[in-house]
């Protein structure tokens, strides 16, 4: 209360309650799955389950029928009964759930190396098998989505430009993202010699509360006093790390010289992930030919064990406009942002061009269509509303699952 915390500690005794619950299942619900855990951990090997039973059902055998791949292969576990026994000494007024007429059955689920668990409880009866499959959607536990980040930095123009950087720190470490693709990554240029610690991107990540790997480069003189380029920032270990210019130009002293960086990026429970942070200029400006550079690069590293290829960046063509038309119109790459943003309206989940909004984005998020991967969530960052401006781009977010 006006700026002061107030507590009440029961004279620095704290404040305990003495109890225990026990199970209490309805009757129009016989059979519960009881202690979820929606999240897995990193280090689980086993997802533990717990289930309550009505013994007014007479169970026979307690069951979980269970899935790591969408259902493609199924597997079954078999529950043991597990009877609780409170102590005769314990300070309790709680009764054994037993005595209710419930039974707690138990099993554990090997997880390994899957990202994601659905399972549904059964239990067989004198009479018939009944399910408890969570209304028909099924129980999931899963390990955290992959949270990917694109931003255009601005190169050094900002105001406060400091403090906007310890915003996008803080913004990565919030949301706990796990790789951030960057552009106009700037440090000055001093007669052509580096000067990395100033370097945008470094300053960075110095202020995460993890440590990121970092593959950068640059590509031209940025407001004639910067080195201008691209990095990545990534939480998981990047296997190979490789730049490149996606056009003729290689002038330094061309804004259209565009020089790209690529990560190949091993995510925990997905797999080899190819992530481009890529610039380009304008249509009139070269557009096509360094896009199809990219493209060409990104499919020609692509092989049978990657699990996705994306393309994330400023790519200087705005929703529907010739150069956004050629990065989506051959149904190989596909806008992430805008998927994600139809699923939520329940619109088609593959747009035309006469479906594409004319919403002035010239930031992207694209997937590789063949990648085993699908977007869950996206969202604009660094808006008025969200964590504040940074810079003259607004950052795009998007989360996603393995398929």
């Amino acid at each position: 209360m006006a700026g002061a915390d107030y507590w009440d500690s029961n004279d620095q005794e704290n404040f305990l309650i003495k109890a225990d619950s026990g199970v209490l299942v309805p009757d129009e619900f016989p059979l519960l799955a009881i202690k979820m855990r929606p999240l897995l951990r990193e280090l689980d090997a086993f997802l533990p389950v717990t289930v309550a039973v009505h013994q007014s059902i007479l169970p026979k055998k307690v069951f979980v029928r269970w899935s790591h791949d969408h259902w493609r292969t199924t597997h079954t576990s078999e529950c043991y009964f597990w009877r609780h026994h409170w102590e005769k000494n314990h300070a309790s007024n709680a009764l054994n759930p037993n005595e209710y007429g419930t039974s707690i059955w138990v099993t554990h689920l090997p997880v390994n190396q899957a990202f994601r668990i659905e399972y549904a409880i059964g239990c067989e009866t004198p009479e018939l098998t009944i399910w408890d499959n969570n209304a028909g959607a099924n129980h999931v536990a899963r390990h955290d989505r992959l949270k990917v980040l694109t931003l255009n930095l601005h190169c050094y123009q900002e105001e406060n430009q400091d403090a906007k950087l310890s915003t996008i720190a803080r913004a990565i470490n919030d949301l706990d993202i796990d790789f951030v693709c960057l552009q106009e990554v700037a440090e000055p240029w001093e007669g052509g010699t580096r000067a990395h610690e100033v370097n945008t991107a470094k300053l960075i990540r110095e202020r995460l509360n993890h440590y990121y790997h970092l593959v950068s480069d640059w590509s031209h003189r940025g407001f004639g006093v910067y080195r201008e380029g691209c990095a990545i920032l990534s939480r998981h270990e990047v296997v190979a790390g490789d730049s490149g210019y996606i056009s003729s130009n290689r002038d330094v002293n061309s804004i259209n010289a565009r020089k790209i960086v690529m990560a190949q990026i091993n995510v925990p429970f997905i797999g080899l992930i190819n992530v481009y942070s890529a610039h380009l200029s304008w249509w009139k400006d070269g557009f096509r030919e360094q896009f199809e550079n990219l493209r060409t690069w990104a499919n020609e590293k692509h092989s049978r064990n990657i699990a996705a290829t994306l393309l994330l960046g400023d790519f200087n063509a705005k929703t529907g406009s010739e150069g956004y038309l050629l990065a989506t119109g051959n149904n190989e790459f596909e806008d992430q942002f805008l998927k994600a943003q139809q699923a939520v309206s329940g619109a088609a989940s593959s747009a035309s061009p006469t479906e594409v909004p004319n919403d002035g984005r010239i930031d992207f998020i694209f997937l590789k269509k063949t990648s085993a991967l699908e977007v869950k969530a996206s969202r604009a960052l660094f808006t008025e509303t969200d964590y504040g401006r940074v810079s003259d781009h607004e950052g795009y977010y998007a989360e996603f699952e393995p398929v």
